[in-house]
Formats: structure tokens, C-alpha cells, sequence
């Protein structure tokens, strides 16, 4: 199963694979425009990318200068304006009406820049990426920092801007059933690091696309995730294994507790846990898991849980 990766995991091996790609960031957007600051994209020479930076309409001239700039080994901007009434009147304009500044890197020219993207994707800290006017482009990610100099391309845009990428969002999927290759699939294309707890071999995918999958007890698994996930997820299609689970869970600080299944199953493992567990978990937990999306089967459950969990980690009402 092929699985969409975040732009910079791809740009982290496009890197060593040295394949003449380019990492196009942007830095800095003004009024109505399709992603904001810290949105990037991969260009591969092959004419394949990763990410988008609108609905399609800007992209083919993106992607020349991105070619470009690996051509050169230059240190390329772009300013693309789109806010002209005349366009719009004329009917040539893409619709948004904003402007975005971007920033286009060689990778080829970045020795050292998967070190930086590793220790981000690890959780060791944001990633922070400055781009001066004089060619320097500087990176760091909790310890690691990089810098590098490169040759200016000829360009009208500033090539100036500092974005900061905070830490994928972590979630831990406690059990596997017929759902979860699907919802596994669909948070891996959000940009979350996913790792499974779950014993049961006949559940591991010859194709698994999880960062991690651990054959661990929930409370063992727990205490070797680093950094401590952002939300877990109890879904063992299994009554003993959800309440070992949903215990181990009750002593930890995570804020995000889903639980699958029906509201009369929760009550009923609640029952069987612990009664001092019951208020450090109570507040922290969502049952039944998921949003009221209408449909059924794994992949209406997997797309009603990844709605959830993307809303909840965006502060947006679910």
C-alpha cells in the first residue's frame, strides 16, 4: 500500500538519494491564498511531487523554477501575486486573492539535512528552517543544526524568510481490527506519527505502514514512547484487552483517550476498572470514538475517527 508522506520525510530521502529534487517552502502569505506559512512541497525530477501549495493552478510554474534551481544549484524565490482585479474581471485569475512568498532549496545542495528532518519527525523538537538574503540557510531541530551557503539565482523576490515547523502529532493505536490499515493510511497522509500496540500477529499487514509496530503489554509499550503521544486510541475489538488498556491509560497524562465501540460497552469496562482510575480517565476520554459522519464498515469508522483526532489536534470544534 503506498502511503503519502509528509514533504519533509520526502525531502529527507530525496536528499540522499540525490535525485535532483527541491524542497519549495513557503515563508510568508498575505490575504486569501490555498496553504499558509511553513506550507511546503517536494519537486522530484521526475515531475512527481509531494504536497501542494494550491489547487493545482500554480504549481506548473512552481515546479519549472524548482527544476531550475536544482539545474543551477541556485538558492531560488518566487512571489506569486494573485490579487490583481484585472485577472479576475478577465477571467484569468485562479480565484484566491493573496499573495505567497516562497522559498526554493536544491536539496542536493543540503548535505546533512536528514539529520535535521529525523530528529523533528523523532519529536526532539520543532524544526526551524532561516533563509538570509546573503544565500546562508540555516536548520535545527532539537540538538541538530545544519547550515549551509548557497549561490543566489537572479530574482526579483527577497530570498528572505524563517519558518518554524512544530513536531508531527503523535498518536497510539492500543489494538487492530479490520480498520486500522485504513485509519493507520489516512493519519500517516496528515503528517501524524502513528504506532500500534497490538500482539495479535494475524493483525500486523504484510504491508504496514505504521512508524511502529510494538508486541508489547499497554503498560510496557507505554513507558518506552518518547516523547509521550499526543492521543491514544483503545480499539481491540477484544473486552479484556481494551480494559488493560484503558487502565494503563488512566496513569498516564494523555489528554486524548478514544475508545471504539458502543456506549454501553464503555460502561460496562468501566465497571471492571478500578474506581480511583475512573476520574483521572473520565475527563480524558472519548466514547464512542469518532464523529457522527453516517455510514458503516471500516472505512466509514477509520474516516470518522481521523475527522476527530485531525479536529481535535486543530482546536476545532468535533
Amino acid at each position: 500500500m503506498s502511503v503519502a508522506r509528509h514533504p519533509l520525510e520526502v525531502s529527507a530521502r530525496a536528499n540522499e538519494a540525490r535525485d535532483g529534487s527541491a524542497l519549495v517552502v513557503v515563508v510568508s502569505t498575505e490575504g486569501s491564498t490555498y496553504v499558509r506559512q511553513g506550507a511546503m512541497a517536494v519537486f522530484a525530477a521526475d515531475d512527481t511531487q509531494t504536497g501542494w501549495l494550491s489547487g493545482g493552478c500554480l504549481e506548473p510554474e512552481i515546479a519549472r523554477r524548482a527544476r531550475q534551481a536544482v539545474a543551477d544549484g541556485h538558492l531560488d524565490a518566487m512571489e506569486i501575486d494573485t490579487r490583481d482585479d484585472e485577472d479576475l474581471l478577465a477571467g484569468s485569475a485562479v480565484g484566491c486573492r493573496g499573495r505567497l512568498h516562497l522559498t526554493l532549496l536544491p536539496l542536493d545542495r543540503l548535505p546533512g539535512w536528514p539529520q535535521v528532518v529525523q530528529a523533528w519527525w523523532r519529536g526532539e523538537g520543532p524544526l526551524a528552517l532561516r533563509v538570509y538574503a546573503d544565500g546562508a540557510v540555516q536548520a535545527a531541530a532539537g540538538e541538530i543544526r545544519r547550515q549551509w551557503t548557497l549561490p543566489l539565482a537572479a530574482t526579483d523576490a527577497a530570498v528572505i524568510g524563517e519558518v518554524t515547523i512544530a513536531p508531527p502529532p503523535r498518536v497510539a493505536l492500543f489494538g487492530a481490527g479490520p480498520e486500522t490499515r485504513i485509519l493507520v493510511a489516512s493519519l500517516r497522509q496528515l503528517g501524524w506519527h502513528v504506532t500500534v500496540i497490538e500482539r495479535r500477529t494475524r493483525w500486523i499487514p504484510a504491508d504496514d505502514v505504521a512508524d511502529a509496530w510494538l508486541m508489547l503489554s499497554p503498560g510496557d509499550a507505554l513507558q518506552g514512547l518518547h516523547p509521550a503521544p499526543d492521543a491514544a486510541l483503545v480499539m481491540h475489538h477484544h473486552f479484556e484487552h481494551d480494559r488493560d488498556a484503558l487502565e494503563a491509560l488512566a496513569r498516564t497524562t494523555i489528554p486524548f483517550v478514544g475508545l471504539l465501540g458502543p456506549v454501553r460497552r464503555r460502561e460496562d469496562l468501566l465497571c471492571v476498572i478500578p474506581a480511583p482510575l475512573h476520574a483521572t480517565l473520565s475527563s480524558r476520554l472519548r466514547s464512542p470514538i469518532g464523529m457522527r459522519l453516517g455510514g458503516q464498515g471500516p472505512e466509514a469508522i477509520a474516516l470518522s475517527i481521523t475527522a476527530q483526532l485531525q479536529a481535535w489536534h486543530h482546536g476545532e470544534s468535533a
